[in-house]
């Protein structure tokens, strides 16, 4: 009984390895967070398997008869809409109860945005935070006040709806003089690096109508 994690692009569609193509291709079932959007990766890549949703809010059930998959002698493989599978969707309850019917997992790397972030930022990438997506209420300012003294570059995601916000409160709580980068649309067409100051680029998104999904990492306090 065999599960494979596999990395999927994160935009560019050529961003897929070869060995990820091949396992698609061998498993029986693959397991996909959003199946219509997941189906314009598997036919530009000739991939004709049963194809069976997964994602946040699938019940008992459905866990239920995806581990049924594993009884008969299935082997799955599972994928987010972008990036690494576990990384900010529902992963890790399906990991947690194949491991416990003695399923093997077996991941296949490839891109998650936290990295292609952070590679490129110019900030210092030798240890970092990784908070995935902020509390959208409860916990939110108590999270941005612990980065005051945070010393460690911070990786986290934010959507362009609250990325204004999330600017004026780091200002708030970190400091204007704290180095930041924006990754913006990683590896589209439109692709974005905004780096500058908190106090910089909280000015600069006061008049800016952002669109497509942020990456934000922040320098560290001694940086």
């Amino acid at each position: 009984m065999k599960l494979y994690i596999v990395s999927t692009p994160i935009g560019n569609l050529g961003d897929i390895t070869f060995r990820a193509i091949e396992t698609l291709k061998a498993v029986d079932v693959i397991l996909a967070e959003d199946t219509r959007h997941s189906q314009i990766l598997l036919k530009k890549y000739d991939i004709d398997k049963q194809v069976v949703s997964y994602h946040s809010h699938s019940g008992n059930s459905k866990l239920e008869k995806i581990l049924d998959f594993f009884k008969e002698g299935k082997e799955c493989a599972l994928i987010s809409d972008a990036g690494t599978p576990g990384i900010s969707d529902p992963a890790y309850s399906l990991i947690q109860a194949a491991l416990e019917i003695g399923v093997e997992i077996i991941p296949i790397p490839g891109a998650t945005a936290i990295l292609a972030a952070l590679v490129p930022s110019g900030l210092p990438m030798n240890q970092f935070l990784y908070l995935g997506f902020l509390p959208i209420k409860k916990g939110r300012q108590t999270v941005l006040k612990s980065l005051a003294d945070e010393e460690r570059t911070v990786v986290f995601y934010e959507s362009p709806h609250r990325i204004a916000k999330t600017l004026s409160q780091l200002e708030e709580f970190v400091g204007a003089q704290r180095k930041i980068v924006l990754a913006r649309e990683l590896t589209k067409i439109h692709e974005e690096f905004i780096r500058g100051t908190v106090g910089e680029l909280n000015a600069m998104f006061k008049t800016r109508n952002p669109k497509g999904e942020f990456v934000i990492v922040l320098g560290g306090l001694n940086y």
